[in-house]
């Protein structure tokens, strides 16, 4: 699918409202949010994304506007682990920012009909049309909410924080199994130790086939477990040359991006926008476009699609 696709999306106007505060007590600082939609439309389905490591409600805008673009209302959460808090690896609340990020999730969609009205987007958005979308860390937070558990020292799956307002997602570059991380990985993130076995609700696991963690001795296929290793309905969009920033979905050339590729980037966005459609029963044609038959192979093998 390239680009000019999608060229009517280009012009439509997007409106951004920042910052919103959600209710989140207990928390320490904050919960703010930021909510992204057309100026134009009704029954504006809507999108939680949580972001990656270090983020806020400012990255991922070349995602966020082509979503807005589209027809989503677009909601995101500033994290703790955001570098505007300065929680590094050795504060004592680190090994706790994992859960507070799945409640931050929560916070918004217990709050989401607050959050609409002060955007003034109460009459146009659909909040029973709601997926969460989550890049890296965020895609394990996102994970959380679709019913994947974090199992525990001894191998026992911690408690079920799937949300019942969430009825799809897709999870770009979400960590796989716990059992081949880095030394680095096991003592400082003991929490990346997921169970996809409960993971129920439909969703699109995105990967980048030259992704390679250093937080695993496995190679890029570690992004897949999400897809493999979860219950059917499930999507795997393969992007053959991305890494884990897949082409600078963050913000354009920001420093952490490996590999650059804008068209990558807007493929990417494309392809979540036409399966949240689908999962969330607005029309499937962007998607079957995308995917003839539930799998593609794109003419200069850039990006594949399977199913199941």
């Amino acid at each position: 699918m390239s680009s000019h696709t999608h060229a009517h999306f280009r012009d439509r106007q997007i409106v951004s409202v920042k910052p919103l505060t959600v209710p989140a007590p207990g928390r320490g600082t904050d919960l703010q949010v930021r909510v992204t939609a057309p100026r134009t439309g009704r029954d504006l389905p809507v999108i939680v994304f949580s972001h990656g490591n270090a983020w806020s409600l400012d990255g991922y805008g070349p995602l966020v506007d082509r979503w807005a673009a589209a027809g989503f209302v677009v909601v995101q959460p500033t994290h703790l682990d955001s570098r505007r808090n300065a929680i590094g690896w050795d504060d004592p609340r680190f090994a706790t920012v994992w859960r507070v990020r799945i409640a931050d999730l929560h916070a918004v969609l217990d709050h989401l009909g607050d959050l609409l009205a002060q955007a003034d987007l109460e009459t146009r958005a659909d909040p029973g049309r709601t997926a969460v979308v989550g890049h890296s860390w965020g895609a394990q937070t996102a994970g959380a909410l679709l019913g994947a558990r974090v199992l525990d020292a001894d191998g026992v799956p911690g408690e079920d924080f799937s949300h019942p307002a969430v009825s799809a997602g897709a999870l770009i570059a979400a960590a796989g199994t716990g059992d081949t991380l880095t030394p680095f990985a096991a003592e400082h993130l003991p929490f990346m130790k997921p169970d996809f076995s409960t993971m129920t609700t439909p969703a699109l696991i995105v990967a980048g086939g030259e992704d390679r963690s250093q937080l695993t001795t496995r190679g890029p296929e570690w992004f897949t477990d999400a897809y493999h290793l979860s219950p059917a309905p499930k999507s795997l969009l393969t992007l053959a040359g991305a890494e884990h920033t897949m082409g600078g979905i963050a913000g354009e050339k920001v420093a952490e991006t490996t590999d650059e590729d804008p068209e990558r980037v807007a493929l990417l966005a494309d392809a979540v926008s036409a399966y949240l459609r689908t999962a969330l029963g607005l029309g499937d044609a962007e998607w079957a476009a995308l995917a003839p038959g539930g799998s593609g192979e794109a003419g200069d093998g850039a990006w594949s699609i399977t199913g199941k």
